[in-house]
């Protein structure tokens, strides 16, 4: 049986911090072979409010294969190390890259364990353009430091592969291995009248979502929309831009936000919308993105995330990040008929049930997890 400890700065029931989180739990509820998984992390949610109804400082079963250690702040480096040390796992799973706890400090620290550091997103080129100049320093530090010679990566797809060689080096050892879904059951298909739309975003709120584009994109559209916002405030100056586009918007647009919503809402609140929304500047995967076309809603997003071809499926359209190609592309699903709508509900669910093979996701994480410990 091979030991995973996995590190990671959030997981259930913390939320807040979208993907990542989502495609740790995926993983452990999926990929069950020969496994056991140990998840360190903290003991709050991304904007540090504490988890509820659990139990901090010990291991406690999540699964039939996974157990979770909730690490609060006092010792917590030293509790990590001393807890690698005592449980000696086979692999160090490192998701991230920037958090000192749960990224660093393993990478760093922890001897005489095969790790692999999974980048989830955070090199392709939109992750990189925030905050660009303390990430180049950081990566920068990285390279000289050699660090990367001594751990492997872990990417979801070729494209992200190469990102991650793009900054390490092309010797830089990378497993490619896709995330597990999570589907969600279709929904009843609500009315949709022509010159009216019902959109939704479920997503942290942040530049990397590009909800602002939506909002700038919507006081150009003259058909009566209602703009439905769920989700944390990653960054408040961002959506202090936000608050002020919303009050530009004329009276055919309703705009609403709903704060936060926890994993099991989505389902209920996806059958209420006609169209997902999210063109974001980069998706590693974007679980929400599956989500709402598993659930048979068409979804517009960027030419920047792994669902691509969405327009020759007719399960939605993937558009360039400017204001007119995202009012040109709610327009669009504006006008539709009813009829023409259920034709792109159909191709939205058919979509998801074709774009991911789970049994070739396993093959690629025993190559990741497996192999390597059989040489």
């Amino acid at each position: 049986m091979t030991t995973i400890f996995i590190s990671i700065p959030w997981f259930h029931p913390a939320y807040k911090a979208g993907g990542p989180v989502q495609s740790v739990a995926n993983l452990v509820n999926n990929f069950t072979e020969e496994v056991t998984y140990k998840i360190f992390c903290g003991n709050t949610d991304l904007d540090n409010m504490p988890l509820a109804h659990i139990e901090t400082g010990k291991w406690v079963k999540y699964n039939e294969h996974t157990e979770v250690w909730y690490a609060g702040t006092y010792n917590r480096s030293e509790t990590l190390l001393a807890q690698v040390k005592k449980t000696k796992p086979d692999i160090l799973y490192i998701i991230g890259i920037y958090s000192w706890y749960f990224n660093i400090v393993p990478l760093i620290f922890c001897k005489d364990v095969k790790k692999i550091v999974s980048a989830r997103g955070m090199l392709h080129p939109g992750a990189l353009s925030e905050k660009a100049f303390k990430k180049k320093v950081f990566l920068s530090a990285w390279k000289l430091s050699g660090l990367q010679k001594k751990t492997s990566f872990h990417a979801s797809d070729d494209t992200e592969k190469k990102y991650i060689q793009d900054v390490f080096g092309e010797e830089a050892e990378v497993y490619t291995a896709a995330n597990f879904p999570r589907k969600i059951a279709a929904q009843k298909n609500i009315f949709k009248q022509s010159g009216s739309l019902h959109l939704i975003s479920i997503a942290l709120i942040s530049p990397m979502k590009n909800h602002l584009l939506v909002l700038q994109a919507l006081e150009e559209c003259t058909a009566a929309i209602d703009y439905h916002i769920y989700g944390p405030v990653k960054d408040n100056a961002y959506w202090q831009l936000c608050t002020i586009q919303v009050e530009k918007l004329p009276a055919n647009i309703r705009t609403i936000y709903h704060g936060n919503v926890e994993p099991q809402q989505v389902e209920a609140l996806l059958q209420q919308a006609h169209v997902f929304i999210l063109p974001s500047k980069s998706e590693n995967f974007g679980h929400a993105i599956f989500e709402a076309l598993s659930a048979g809603k068409p979804v517009i997003t960027s030419n920047h995330t792994p669902w691509q071809q969405l327009e020759i499926n007719k399960a939605g359209l993937n558009a360039d990040t400017n204001i007119d190609a995202i009012k040109n592309a709610i327009a669009f699903f504006a006008a539709m008929s009813n009829t023409a709508y259920n034709e792109w509900v159909d191709g939205a669910e058919n979509y998801a049930n074709n774009a991911l093979d789970t049994e070739k996701i396993k093959v690629q994480y025993r190559e990741m997890f497996l192999k390597p410990l059989n040489l």
